[in-house]
């Protein structure tokens, strides 16, 4: 009898201590928001689909929250176009203010928004959550480009919110036509391209021939558009893939040297290249950006266009659908091999350092929400551009968009790249903007002109910063 007593006593004792640690486990894990009523506010680009996905999205968080963590939470948008939206964002963190709890910033500002102590370091709040650091990015330059300052750092200050690159579309009933074909064969003694993997051979003094080829003025059709724009980066972004493709570089990211690496022979060449485009585009293309390429592309103005995966939803409207290849663009043969390196686009979420403490926790759940498989999944079909691991491989994948093959291949760190992250950005991108537009006007009609000018202000704009220990020449460079 003492002995079975004894065993039912260990065995209630077993119990009881299961109930306490269940117990203990069920208030440890209760989230401390439980049961409040959070008003969460983003920051975003006014007028680009992706940036306001993540708030269209959110009564699918709220849904979530409520299921998971017992809060309600609602989203409100704010935006601001590309040209204004650091001003924005950077008015109101300067005074503290946590009107903005999460801002989509374009990536180049990570640098201006962390130097003050704007914006969350996320190192540790990504160990801390398993659910942010077991993330798969699909390609190193996500993190590169998205995530880290100072560049070649471990430090990171974003997430990823929209992945993009630029990609090429081009008019597939025009491209596929018979007699179109049969004409360019005769003309230039070699077939177009017709596959996919047939543009990926293709080289930019074959793409120009086919540009030519498809530039019939008289009839109100052009060969190409592309962004020779002086808003925000417009011909910046353009103007790159041209330098880096051919072998150029803009800076030495180690020394912070510009002077001596981007006005260099080869990127002399780079920006007559470029600027020759305007041969076979549309009159008023010097001042064509995202807006303008749309334009011309959906109305039949030209044959193909530089542009924005992420912009493929306005690029390929209902009445355009099956007669677009969406295609990776043009390489140039450099020492026997196609080389291709384009701008990367996109935005990274930054979290605003001053949140308090209900509102940071609010933006880190949401954030761990939004890498879920099936959350960016639902973001790629509503015409987002995910880039996680999960989604971006997933089985279908390259057939919920027509410019997701291109926007998949392109996303590689051999074929994308990234400005400066420098807390300069803006000022060296205003001062190029200008002088690069300038050459495309024929304002200046010097394309060496144009990069020593470039070159020699921004070395004195890093060096006066503080930012390199070289300084610029003695001598002035001026565009006169």
């Amino acid at each position: 009898m003492f002995k079975k007593t004894k065993i039912m006593f260990i065995i209630g004792l077993v119990l009881l201590m299961v109930v306490l640690v269940f117990s203990f486990v069920g208030v440890a894990q209760e989230h401390p928001l439980k049961g409040e009523k959070i008003e969460m506010s983003i920051l975003g680009i006014g007028g680009w689909v992706p940036s306001k996905l993540g708030v269209e999205m959110s009564p699918l968080f709220a849904k979530y929250a409520k299921e998971h963590y017992g809060y309600d939470v609602t989203f409100t948008f704010q935006d601001a176009p590309f040209t204004s939206l650091f001003q924005k964002a950077a008015t109101s963190l300067a005074t503290r203010s946590q009107e903005y709890n999460i801002i989509i910033s374009d990536s180049q500002w990570l640098g201006a928004f962390a130097e003050p102590g704007w914006i969350v370091n996320l190192n540790d709040i990504i160990k801390e959550n398993p659910e942010l650091n077991n993330i798969e990015w699909f390609d190193p330059v996500v993190k590169k480009a998205y995530m880290t300052y100072p560049d070649g750092t471990d430090q990171l200050w974003g997430l990823p919110q929209e992945g993009d690159v630029l990609v090429l579309y081009v008019r597939k009933d025009m491209l596929l036509d018979p007699n179109e074909r049969a004409a360019f064969k005769e003309k230039y003694g070699y077939a177009m391209p017709k596959t996919f993997d047939d543009f990926k051979k293709l080289t930019m003094d074959k793409y120009i021939q086919m540009c030519e080829f498809f530039n019939r003025p008289d009839e109100s059709l052009y060969g190409v558009a592309i962004q020779y724009s002086k808003e925000y980066d417009y011909m910046t972004g353009s103007l790159y893939p041209f330098l880096w493709s051919m072998g150029g570089q803009i800076w030495n990211e180690d020394t912070k040297n510009v002077w001596g690496v981007l006005n260099t022979p080869t990127n002399v060449k780079a920006l007559e290249t470029m600027v020759s485009l305007q041969n076979y585009a549309p009159p008023g293309v010097t001042n064509y950006g995202i807006g303008e390429i749309t334009d011309s592309f959906t109305t039949g103005k030209v044959f193909s266009a530089f542009q924005w995966a992420a912009v493929g939803a306005a690029m390929i409207p209902s009445d355009l659908k099956g007669k677009v290849m969406v295609v990776p663009p043009p390489g140039f043969m450099v020492n026997g091999k196609i080389n291709r390196v384009y701008s990367i686009g996109g935005q990274p979420w930054v979290i605003n350092k001053y949140n308090d403490e209900a509102h940071m926790r609010v933006a880190i759940d949401f954030l761990k929400w939004w890498y879920q498989k099936d959350t960016q999944l639902e973001f790629a079909r509503r015409g987002g551009d995910p880039v996680t691991k999960a989604a971006v491989e997933s089985e279908g994948f390259e057939d919920i968009q027509p410019w997701f093959k291109a926007y998949k291949y392109m996303l590689n760190e051999e074929r994308a790249r990234d400005f400066w992250h420098e807390p300069k950005y803006a000022e060296m991108l205003s001062l190029q903007q200008a002088a690069f537009t300038a050459y495309a006007t024929g304002e200046v009609d010097s394309a060496k002109k144009v990069l020593d000018y470039v070159a020699y202000q921004q070395q004195k704009i890093l060096y006066e910063a503080g930012r390199t220990d070289t300084p610029p020449p003695d001598k002035e460079y001026t565009l006169k």
